[in-house]
């Protein structure tokens, strides 16, 4: 199943949801540099300046060069930097996670200026991120947001067209939004690396890491044979992202920025397969959002391994109905 996203306007038709707190993950959208990125009617601006630190965090102590250190241990990994990057906005329901591949279609004057960027400034990076509608005040009837699920992309290919450019990206690791740096011709912003906390049974994740990669392999299989529509590509998500999950990467941005091996493959699991309906497509969803906010590597590839059983076991039953549908 291909993926592809037209970005041309970016609304949100999600009711607000009360948010208590805005956490690590999460970074209060400015209303006034909203405006500039989507269509919707927003007044109220408020403008966050500072920097949001991992919940239970002691305050981040700034090195020199502008390098982040990590105050305190057994929260995340040491962080030696940070990267200033273009951000590009998207509603909830289409959160990228680490090794998912999707295609975008840019033709607005900004998307295209933010490719150039990406392109000639920025090693091929940018920020991917979902826009999620929160309450400001029990008595506001204002619309508010903030940026969440924030994966850090590399463009993979870039195909020119009679308007605009068909650009394939790739989700690399999930990254903490902590200051917007511009809003004009597009937003920009300063993020630092997130990344699993260090796993205290080494053996354990990797033996969960070769039981979930036997798991996807068998998905892939069954995908294979499984009667696909005909612009699908030969080729699967499943095994596209795993590929990408287990090789050897080499990308030009700091270490800390690249997940674990394990970490690459819990999210590998969490991609489109073949014949999906409506109902298993939202489930994804649902999947992909709780995914990004595990920090615990061993808990996500248990959560992964029981959903990739469930999606062998959906696509095997597929696969018997159209044998005999066949015969």
């Amino acid at each position: 199943m291909s993926c592809r996203t037209t970005i041309n306007v970016l609304t949100t038709n999600i009711p607000s949801t009360s948010i208590a707190t805005v956490t690590h993950s999460s970074l209060r959208l400015p209303n006034s540099l909203l405006s500039r990125t989507t269509r919707c009617s927003i007044t109220n601006p408020i403008l966050v300046n500072h920097f949001f630190r991992p919940l239970d965090a002691k305050k981040p102590q700034w090195g020199a060069g502008g390098s982040y250190k990590k105050v305190q241990r057994g929260l995340f990994r040491v962080y030696s930097g940070f990267l200033e990057l273009p951000l590009l906005p998207f509603p909830s329901d289409q959160v990228l996670v680490p090794s998912e591949a999707k295609t975008l279609h840019l033709f607005e004057a900004r998307y295209l200026k933010l490719l150039d960027e990406c392109l000639l400034r920025k090693k091929k990076l940018f920020v991917h991120f979902v826009l999620d509608p929160i309450a400001v005040s029990s008595t506001s009837k204002e619309a508010s947001f903030a940026a969440r699920y924030a994966c850090l992309v590399v463009i993979e290919k870039v195909e020119q067209l009679d308007v605009g450019a068909l650009v394939s990206i790739r989700g690399i690791g999930r990254v903490t939004l902590v200051k917007f740096a511009k809003a004009d011709p597009f937003l920009e912003g300063i993020v630092l690396p997130l990344q699993d906390n260090v796993p205290q049974n080494e053996s354990e994740v990797s033996s969960k890491v070769l039981e979930l990669k036997e798991a996807l392999e068998g998905l892939n299989s069954l995908e294979i044979k499984l009667k696909a529509a005909k612009d699908e590509p030969l080729r699967t998500q499943t095994a596209n992202s795993l590929d990408w999950a287990t090789k050897e990467l080499s990308l030009d941005c700091e270490e800390a920025f690249i997940p674990s091996l394990a970490e690459r493959v819990s999210f590998a699991a969490l991609q489109n397969v073949s014949g999906s309906t409506h109902s298993e497509m939202l489930k994804l969803q649902n999947e992909k959002l709780k995914a990004m906010d595990v920090k615990e590597t061993l808990r996500r590839l248990e959560t992964s391994l029981s959903f990739v059983k469930n999606n062998v076991s959906m696509t095997a039953a597929k696969l018997a109905i159209q044998s005999l549908n066949m015969q």
